[in-house]
């Protein structure tokens, strides 16, 4: 011990004046003996961004990666043949302890490379900022139709998730250079699922089937979940890697085709967004925990929040997770020139803690609208024409509020809608749709629900005609032609309201086939051959032309209304400076006769049928079959 403190006493000696000797490392910060816990720390380079940063023409990438707490992090992969013990990829920490982070030199810019991040010598993530994955038990899963040249997975050289970064990847050239989106008062927007649209599932069948979409005139789809989930065979709602297109689906160029194709078409692109959970498979997960969230994971709750929560929760009032947040917003946005999002259980962006309580967590939440506008305000400073489009279903106060800031709310009357065709019980006259106008919410924004009578997540209207249909006498409900008779019915007053509207996938063609056959989540046909039925063409007739009638007629946009919407004779009147419409319905299953109230005597055109009737008096006397309507107006629509 003594031999010890004179060698160190010599040491000190000899380099006087060099340096200060100390038997505690100094921080190099003037803070005399406080011990620095990390004294090869230094912060990442200026210039490069979270993930992966492409330097020297692609040659060299610069990996970054926030994981604060951690004591070491080692990058592998194909660079070092993913080697967790090669000291050469042990990564640096951030002088702040947050980011650890590597440059990589010598690549070969059009090489694709997987790797990982390996944490404190126990575990391996994927980077939660790459753009693709391989996946060991899913991709063996994926057609080369669909992927082609799928990169091959490291098989027996690592396990789990990997990343795959391009320094220089194929560039897709975008063809349609401006694109004007469609107001959202008149806007019409058609939810479909990649995976059931087309036996396919894929972007580029999608893209060649564009003319269907077209035809039936909706000016905006809404993509569900795009981004990379949980297995292939799914919804897309239990996501893991944010900015990565799901490869079940095809190559993100050919998701960019699809979208450049639809704005050719005069079409928006609405991406449905998953940020309310991630999943057990996220790296941002799986960094602090292999299951559960522990209190020192900067992202997630530990317990979540509010009963509809699946997964993992988001803690939105985090700076760190509102970071991560805008971060994929302006990803989307920007790479892939998509034109809004629809926002999955943004009434879950909430740190009141409403328990099982499903009342309480609609009730008035101050934070949540805080948590609201300023993911709003970040995206409208991006793009101020952007659509926000949120799953909320709170209190009209909350709603109102976050419509006044441009924001739009889904407004689900598949309920009443349901009810009203099937007229079930012989109740479908009991049955309220007035839920299509705004005023009875106490909104002052006129256009900001997106109101719809089916949804990914509801029953299918026409399945339940089918089984639940009523019978009067030879008059039936369930008897195919009657019911899809009656969805043109539905379709005429859905789309005869002011704001933006939605319908489901096929809707247009009476699609039949239960949500829950095969499974709730399970495949769903897309029985193309319904095309060749003589009703179902009919139906998709009628909704073609409402839609075309409410894009292109003024009227359908007014805020001068009347209706009446809880009987068995169901009537809405809109009256602009440029025409007059009256909407006229038996949702009974017998015949009614009814004194319609017309806002206006004098000739009206049935614009279904080109006849003419002569109203002598406002109130007019109308004798209506089971299931018959009509659309009048003053001036033939166009």
């Amino acid at each position: 011990m003594k031999i010890r403190n004179l060698y160190l006493l010599l040491a000190c000696l000899l380099l006087a004046g060099a340096i200060s000797c100390s038997k505690t490392p100094s921080t190099g910060k003037g803070s005399g003996n406080v011990p620095d816990p990390n004294p090869t720390a230094k912060d990442v380079p200026a210039g490069a961004g979270d993930g992966v940063t492409f330097i020297n023409g692609g040659k060299s990438a610069i990996f970054n990666l926030y994981a604060p707490n951690k004591k070491s992090v080692t990058l592998i992969g194909d660079f070092n043949n993913w080697t967790t013990t090669d000291t050469k990829y042990a990564m640096t920490n951030s002088i702040d302890g947050s980011r650890w982070w590597i440059q990589v030199d010598n690549l070969d810019p059009n090489t694709e490379y997987a790797y990982q991040y390996y944490v404190d010598n126990s575990f391996k993530i994927g980077d939660p900022y790459c753009e693709k994955v391989l996946d060991p038990d899913n991709d063996k899963y994926i057609d080369a139709s669909i992927y082609p040249n799928l990169k091959a997975y490291p098989i027996g050289k690592t396990t789990g998730i990997v990343s795959v970064m391009q320094p220089v990847q194929p560039a897709y050239s975008w063809t349609t250079t401006t694109f004007t989106r469609p107001d959202p008062k008149n806007m019409v927007v058609y939810e479909l699922l990649v995976r059931d649209f087309v036996k396919t599932h894929s972007y580029k069948t999608i893209k060649d089937t564009l003319n269907y979409i077209a035809r039936l005139g909706v000016n905006a789809i809404e993509l569900m979940p795009v981004s990379e989930f949980e297995g292939n065979d799914s919804w897309g709602y239990n996501p893991n890697y944010y900015f990565a297109p799901d490869k079940y689906y095809g190559t993100k160029n050919d998701l960019k085709a699809l979208i450049d194709a639809c704005h050719s078409k005069g079409i928006a692109v609405i991406q449905d967004i998953v940020l309310n959970h991630s999943f057990g498979s996220s790296p941002m997960v799986q960094l602090y925990s292999s299951g559960g969230v522990p209190a020192n994971n900067p992202w997630y709750n530990t317990t979540p929040t509010h009963p509809y929560n699946v997964g993992y929760q988001f803690n939105h009032e985090s700076a760190v997770t509102k970071y991560f947040v805008k971060n994929v917003l302006k990803f989307w946005m920007t790479e892939y020139k998509i034109d809004g999002f629809r926002f999955d259980l943004a009434k879950g962006f909430t740190q009141t803690n409403s328990g099982s309580d499903v009342a309480a967590w609609g009730n008035y939440d101050a934070s949540r609208v805080a948590i609201w506008k300023d993911y709003n305000n970040y995206i409208k400073s991006i793009d101020p024409k952007f659509y926000v489009i949120l799953e909320y279903f709170a209190g009209n106060q909350e709603e109102n509020e976050l419509a006044n800031e441009g924001m739009m709310t889904w407004t689900n009357l598949s309920t009443p809608a349901e009810q009203a065709l099937m007229s079930y019980n012989d109740a479908g006259g009991s049955w309220d749709i007035s839920g299509l106008f705004y005023d009875g919410y106490g909104f002052t924004n006129p256009y900001a629900l997106v109101a719809y009578f089916e949804s990914h997540d509801e029953e299918r209207l026409q399945f339940k005609n089918g089984m639940y249909g009523n019978v009067n006498g030879s008059y039936s409900v369930k008897d195919l032609a009657t019911g899809l008779a009656r969805d043109e019915m539905g379709a005429a007053f859905m789309f005869s309201s002011p704001g933006p509207k939605m319908l489901w996938q096929f809707g247009e063609r009476g699609y039949d086939i239960s949500i829950n056959d095969g499974g709730r989540l399970g495949d769903k046909d897309p029985h193309w051959e319904y095309m060749n039925d003589a009703n179902r063409r009919h139906l998709f007739k009628v909704y073609s032309q409402m839609i075309k009638w409410k894009i292109n007629n003024p009227v359908f946009t007014s805020t001068t209304f009347k209706y009446s919407l809880n009987g068995a004779v169901k009537t809405i009147q809109m009256t602009d400076a440029s025409n007059t419409i009256e909407v006229v319905g038996n949702f009974g299953v017998a015949t009614n006769t009814a004194a319609i109230t017309f806002p206006a005597t004098g000739t009206w055109t049935d614009n279904f049928t080109g006849a003419t009737i002569n109203v002598t008096s406002l109130a007019y006397n109308m004798t209506l079959a089971p299931g018959e309507y009509h659309l009048y107006s003053k001036t033939a629509l166009h």
